[in-house]
């Protein structure tokens, strides 16, 4: 089972096509903080994210799950 979180917006077609897959844990959430990113992102397989999530460098190397 992959843990896929959503950090931003994302349409609910979408939404619905990653639900439907008995493989993914889907984790959508419509903002997150900057500090509560860098928080909970070890706990995920992959990040899904738009234009207001910002992937620094720091969360890149707490993300120890994702490759």
């Amino acid at each position: 089972m992959f843990k896929v979180l959503i950090s931003d917006n994302l349409a609910v077609e979408g939404q619905e096509i990653l639900k439907n897959d008995p493989e993914i844990e889907l984790d959508a959430r419509e903002k997150v903080t900057a500090e509560e990113l860098l928080k909970i992102i070890p706990d995920y397989d992959a990040l899904i994210i738009r234009s207001a999530s910002k992937v620094t460098l720091e969360v890149l190397e707490a993300a120890k799950r994702i490759l």
